[in-house]
Formats: structure tokens, sequence, C-alpha cells
């Protein structure tokens, strides 16, 4: 249930950030996993500054940040 839940958040928390960095998209793949590498990424800066995800919202906010970081540094890389 784990991965089932890691890839329903991933996905959200992947399109979430697309709608709030506005541009041309990645796609529904790629936002996924946008999504799912942002909830680790977010996840590791949340331990570094002591905060901890407790429930849904929070771990989807976590990974939200992580993926929005995430498209900044692929788009600075790209330039």
């Amino acid at each position: 249930m784990g991965l089932i839940w890691g890839l329903i958040i991933g996905g959200v928390a992947g399109w979430l950030a697309g709608r709030l960095m506005k541009g041309q998209g990645y796609g529904l793949v790629v936002n996924i996993i946008l999504g799912l590498a942002g909830g680790l990424f977010g996840g590791w800066i949340y331990a570094i500054l002591g905060l901890a995800t407790t429930n849904a919202i929070g771990q989807l906010i976590c990974a939200t940040a992580g993926a929005v970081l995430l498209i900044l540094l692929v788009r600075a890389l790209r330039k």
C-alpha cells in the first residue's frame, strides 16, 4: 500500500508543481517522476530543517515543494 500511496502523492505533487511553475509542462509521467523525486528531495530538506511530515497533507506539501525546487533546478541547467 505504501508504493501505491507514494505514486498517488507523487503524481498529485508533480501536477501541482507543474501548475505552480507555469510553462510548457513535462507531461503526466515526468510529473509523477518529478513528484516522487521531489518527495525524496523535499523529505531530505525537511529533515535538515528539523521538520517532519506526519500526515498526507504534510507529505503532499513536502513533495510539492521538492518538485518545485527540482523544476527550478532543471530549468536553470537547461539554460
